[in-house]
């Protein structure tokens, strides 16, 4: 294996300290970074890890000086804006810097919500149906659209601004959800078919072959009976939240004989139709009857040692160290000239 010089981009506030002696890192907020940092350097490789905010600058002097072979970006947002980061790795295509995770072309249309549906659309992907209210708009529910709804931020993630609030059964409701999203998470809304049904993750690596991780699910059956089963705020980020209710999530069982495949199939397909490239994880939902319906596409995911990415890796022989340095080989094969 070849002893690379990895650049590691992360949002300036995220640099962990470089003795962690008295840190519980797992409970830090830059624990994916110390993860990554920590890991590739038990690879062998010589890291750089640079904090990056809205100036890139920083990027192109750490290129210029250091003369790294890759990056590996952990940048989720530039400037406190999450679609911006497309831009940065757009950048490091202009600088010839290969890098780790999604093209810029992947990012732009997976991240915007919406529009990754009207992708789905036409490659005949199911999906939930749903509207688009923009921010300034007010909601105007086609009758197609029926109760129970769903309202989410149409370009931010982690499941920002969900709660069980977000389930909506009235048009009065559907309105005062719609405007908290506007006001309070400062984005459009995106309004969908609630599916009712289990909820499972697909972990894909690559760029034209593909490999599909195990099916995970997230396990939330111990929540309150009145509770929806969905992957709120804190059923995803509060510790405390999922010790209290069992939250969890593992390796799906009591699938129907050829679901997995047919989940890590139709996986495949939003990957390719999307043009993502890299790493991505896909979310989607079954219901009763065994229907797929695909939720989203979540390009360069959570990649903590103990999150579902690395967990499923791990399940698909790819232990935390192995899947990092899998990632860079990616990274280092993929030709943005060829791209399309």
């Amino acid at each position: 294996m070849k002893r690379l010089r990895v650049l590691v981009l992360m949002h300036k506030d995220l640099v962990p300290p470089d003795q962690v002696d008295g840190y519980d890192v797992k409970t830090m907020e830059w624990r994916t970074e110390y993860d990554v940092i920590a890991t590739l350097k038990k690879l062998g490789h010589e890291v750089y890890p640079l904090g990056v905010k809205n100036d890139l600058s920083v990027i192109h002097s750490a290129i210029e000086t250091w003369r790294p072979d890759i990056a590996f970006n952990l940048l989720e947002e530039f400037d406190g804006v999450a679609v911006y980061d497309q831009h940065v790795v757009s950048y490091l295509e202009l600088l010839r810097l290969p890098y780790t995770g999604c093209n810029p072309r992947g990012l732009m249309l997976a991240r915007d919500k919406a529009l990754t549906k009207k992708v789905l659309a036409f490659y005949r992907i199911p999906y939930p149906e749903f509207i688009e209210v923009p921010q300034g708009r007010t909601v105007r529910r086609p009758k197609r659209l029926s109760f129970p709804l769903i309202v989410k931020s149409v370009s931010e993630e982690a499941s920002l601004g969900i709660s069980q609030a977000s389930i909506v059964e009235s048009d009065d409701k559907l309105s005062e959800r719609v405007a908290f999203i506007h006001n309070s998470v400062d984005s459009g809304a995106l309004i969908e078919r609630y599916i009712e049904g289990r909820e499972f993750y697909v972990g894909i690596i690559g760029n034209g072959q593909l490999h599909a991780l195990p099916v995970w699910e997230l396990i939330m059956d111990q929540l309150p009976d009145d509770a929806k089963r969905i992957a709120t705020e804190r059923v995803k980020w509060s510790r405390t939240y999922q010790e209290k209710y069992g939250i969890t999530s593992r390796e799906a069982d009591n699938l129907p004989r050829g679901k997995a495949e047919e989940i890590q199939d139709l996986a495949k397909r939003v990957y390719r139709a999307l043009g993502l490239s890299g790493y991505a994880r896909i979310d989607m939902r079954m219901d009763a009857e065994g229907k797929l319906y695909v939720l989203e596409a979540n390009p360069n995911p959570q990649i903590a040692e103990d999150e579902d990415f690395a967990d499923s890796a791990e399940q698909a022989d790819y232990p935390y160290k192995e899947l990092l340095q899998e990632l860079l080989n990616v990274g280092l094969r993929w030709r943005p000239a060829k791209a399309a």
